[in-house]
C-alpha cells in the first residue's frame, strides 16, 4: 500500500507542476502587452516600464518562472495591481466559502444519490424506481444559473424563507449561515446528485447479480445485510471515480451560484479578476483551484486501494 501511496504522490506533483505552468502561462497568451492592459493606453511610457520591470516581465521567460514560482512556494502570489491587496490575504479570505459551499455540496450530493440510487436498484421495476429515475434525469438537465434565480424569485422574494445573498461563517452565526448555504448547496449539488443517483443504480444492479451475491442470499443473510456488506462496497469504486470526476464540475458551478447569490467566494473573485484583466489574481486563481482538484483527485486514487486491494498491486 505504501508503494501504491507513493507512486500516486509522484503523479499528483507532476499534474501540480503542469498546472504552474498553465497558470504561469496565462500571461503570455493573451494579447499585447499586459503592462499597458493594466495601466491602460492613457498611460506614459515611463509608467510602462516602471509596471513591467516590478512584474518581471522584462526578464526572459524561464527566469520569470522560476521567480514566479519561488514566491508561490513561499506563499507569495505577489499584490492585486486593481485591489492593491496580497494576492494570497484575498485567497485566504474567499477559499473557505468556496470550500465550504462545494464540501456541503459534495456530501449532499453523495449521501442522497448513492442512497437514492442503491434504493433504485433494490427495487428495480417500481414506481419508486421510475420516479426515482425519471426526476434524476431532469436533475441532469436544469441548469445551475437558472434554478439559482428561480430560487431567488420563489423561496426568498416571493415566500421569503432564505436569504436571496450574501455568506456568514458558521462560527459567527450557523443559523443564519445555514440559511444563506440552502438554495446555493442545492443549485451546485442538483446535478451531481442526479448523475450519483443513476450511477449508484446502475453499479447495484450489477454487482447484485454477481454469484457472491446469490451465494450470500442464500445463506440466510437478511437483505439490509447482504446490500450494506457484501453489495455496496464493490459498487462504491466507479461512484469514488465519478467523485474525483465531479470536483471540477461542481467547482465551476460555484462559480456561477456565488455570482447569482452575491457571495464573496474564490469563483467570484476569479471571475472579476479575468474581467479586470487583474494578471497576479487569475495566474494565483487558476493555481490554487487546479491544486485543490488535484489533491482531491490524490485521496479518490489513494481509496482506491482500500476499496479494492487488487488495485494496490497493478
Amino acid at each position: 500500500m505504501a508503494g501504491y501511496i507513493v507512486h500516486r504522490l509522484i503523479m499528483t506533483l507532476v499534474v501540480l507542476l503542469l498546472v504552474s505552468i498553465i497558470s504561469f502561462m496565462l500571461i503570455e497568451l493573451i494579447p499585447g502587452d499586459p503592462a499597458v492592459t493594466t495601466l491602460g493606453v492613457l498611460a506614459t511610457q515611463a509608467q510602462i516600464d516602471a509596471l513591467r520591470k516590478e512584474m518581471w516581465l522584462d526578464r526572459p521567460l524561464l527566469v520569470r518562472y522560476g521567480h514566479w514560482m519561488g514566491n508561490v512556494l513561499r506563499g507569495d502570489f505577489g499584490k492585486s495591481m486593481i485591489l492593491n491587496r496580497d494576492v494570497t490575504q484575498l485567497i485566504v479570505e474567499r477559499l473557505p466559502i468556496t470550500l465550504h459551499l462545494v464540501s456541503m455540496a459534495l456530501i449532499l450530493s453523495t449521501i442522497l444519490g448513492v442512497s437514492a440510487g442503491v434504493i433504485c436498484a433494490v427495487t428495480r421495476g417500481s414506481a419508486l424506481d421510475q420516479t426515482l429515475t425519471f426526476l434524476a434525469n431532469i436533475g441532469i438537465s436544469i441548469p445551475v444559473f437558472w434554478l439559482g434565480i428561480l430560487g431567488v424569485y420563489l423561496l426568498g422574494l416571493r415566500l421569503d424563507w432564505l436569504p436571496v445573498m450574501g455568506y456568514t461563517s458558521p462560527t459567527e452565526n450557523f443559523w443564519l449561515s445555514t440559511k444563506q448555504i440552502i438554495m446555493p448547496v442545492i443549485c451546485i449539488s442538483l446535478a451531481n446528485l442526479a448523475v450519483m443517483t443513476r450511477q449508484a443504480r446502475s453499479s447495484t444492479l450489477e454487482v447484485i447479480r454477481q454469484d457472491y451475491i446469490r451465494t450470500a442470499r442464500a445463506k440466510g443473510l437478511m437483505e439490509r445485510v447482504v446490500i450494506t456488506r457484501h453489495a455496496l462496497k464493490n459498487a462504491l469504486i466507479p461512484i469514488v471515480t465519478l467523485l474525483g470526476l465531479s470536483l471540477p464540475f461542481l467547482v465551476s458551478g460555484s462559480v456561477l451560484v456565488e455570482t447569482v447569490f452575491n457571495i464573496p467566494g474564490m469563483g467570484r473573485l476569479l471571475v472579476n479578476s479575468v474581467f479586470s484583466k487583474d494578471f497576479l489574481l487569475t495566474q494565483a486563481g487558476v493555481l490554487i483551484v487546479g491544486g485543490v482538484v488535484s489533491l482531491s483527485n490524490l485521496i479518490v486514487d489513494i481509496s482506491y486501494g482500500w476499496l479494492d486491494p487488487r488495485i494496490r498491486y497493478q
